[in-house]
């Protein structure tokens, strides 16, 4: 019997799925789960997302390094932002950072009782759908969203991953969400930094001169880790 992939648009949309036997891949590009998968790979040990920046200033208070986004720009008063390029710093590796942001580890709390989290992104494209293809579950592509509504890029990586699964022949698509976003990657995969060019939080970031940060975060297998949930950690999976 082959196993079930189900796109989630929102967060706000989770709870209605059931989901504590399900596997969830929590999807923010732009940029949440990029700089997860950037800090991993760059040799960051763990990461503790947070939902709150109150919680942040409690770590912080506490001596965590913490990195604190709010509507894409960094909070005054904490140690890191949400761009990417901050996470390939090498005196980095082997901290511990606690993470807030807009969307992405909204998506992460709401997604606290399925069965397991890990984290994608466009930068572990290939590497998570080959380790998702292994896990013999049915599994749930949450999309974080701007502010609990629908975004373009993170359907567009749901629709990545769901299309590499479907190739394994261990999944099968019965879910329109799932078609939706499948037939939209179709569209956009020869030039998906062009397909986003009209997007809201393309315009959003490039108010910021971020442009750099949209081309990485949009670049596939970059960043080859699978960042999951221990505990109240992410993870590179394996790590030990």
């Amino acid at each position: 019997m082959k196993n079930t992939i189900e796109v989630c648009f929102t967060p706000h949309a989770f709870p209605l799925l059931p989901h504590e036997d399900r596997l969830v891949v929590v999807i923010d590009v732009l940029r949440a789960t990029s700089c997860m998968c950037t800090a991993l790979h760059h040799g960051i040990d763990k990461i503790l997302p947070v939902a709150s920046i109150a919680e942040a200033r409690d770590f912080q208070s506490k001596g965590f390094l913490v990195a604190a986004e709010r509507s894409a720009q960094k909070v005054d008063g904490f140690d890191l932002g949400n761009s990417p390029f901050e996470y390939m710093k090498p005196e980095l590796k082997g901290k511990v950072v606690v993470f807030t942001t807009t969307n992405g580890t909204q998506a992460i709390r709401v997604a606290r009782n399925a069965y397991k989290i890990a984290i994608g992104s466009f930068l572990n494209l290939s590497l998570l759908s080959d380790w998702l293809s292994k896990q013999n579950r049915d599994i749930i592509l949450l999309c974080a969203g701007w502010k609990d509504f629908f975004n373009l890029e993170d359907t567009l990586c749901a629709g990545a991953i769901a299309t590499k699964l479907d190739a394994t022949d261990k999944f099968e698509t019965i879910h329109d969400s799932t078609l939706a976003a499948k037939y939209l990657y179709e569209k956009a995969e020869g030039d998906l930094y062009k397909f986003m060019e009209n997007s809201s939080h393309f315009n959003r970031l490039s108010k910021l001169n971020l442009y750099e940060d949209m081309k990485y975060c949009l670049t596939p297998d970059t960043a080859p880790v699978v960042p999951v949930m221990e505990g109240n950690y992410l993870v590179h999976n394996g790590h030990k």
